[in-house]
């Protein structure tokens, strides 16, 4: 494998949870698949059109400088019906932590604090359908 200095594209996203149980049966239920990797104190999903991966890891291993509430960067995942997914996270234990917005035509987002305290954005981003469909085969 050669190096390169270019970004290829997101490969983990970490959020962490203090009951590893707990989180695994949230995030089974709200993607509808069990994690395709686990090992003691994590586990991970792939989701979506590209397999991006979502690890979830016991907050032991957190850095020392770990925040302690919902702060940094906010990853968005598309999703088709922003309202629904938003709608399912609430009602999965969620809380809100901004409300869908129109963005301009072509985006909406939304972002919860899930119930282990990691900010979860969502988004309908016309951009990613279009690179979906590039990549499709004719």
């Amino acid at each position: 494998m050669g190096i390169t200095t270019t970004f290829r594209g997101l490969s983990t996203i970490s959020f962490w949870a203090s009951d590893l149980a707990v989180a695994k049966q949230w995030y089974t239920e709200l993607f509808g698949v069990e994690p395709y990797f686990e090992r003691p104190g994590y586990f991970e999903f792939r989701l979506g059109d590209f397999q991006h991966e979502l690890g979830v890891i016991d907050s032991r291993y957190a850095p020392n400088r770990l925040a302690t509430s919902p702060s940094g960067a906010i990853v968005y995942w598309h999703v088709d019906d922003v309202t629904a997914i938003f709608d399912k996270l609430l009602t999965m234990g969620a809380t809100k932590y901004e409300e869908p917005i129109e963005r301009g035509p072509g985006f909406i987002t939304a972002s919860v604090v899930d119930p282990f305290g990691n900010i979860r954005g969502i988004m309908y981003n016309a951009h990613f359908l279009e690179v979906v469909e590039s990549t499709k085969k004719p």
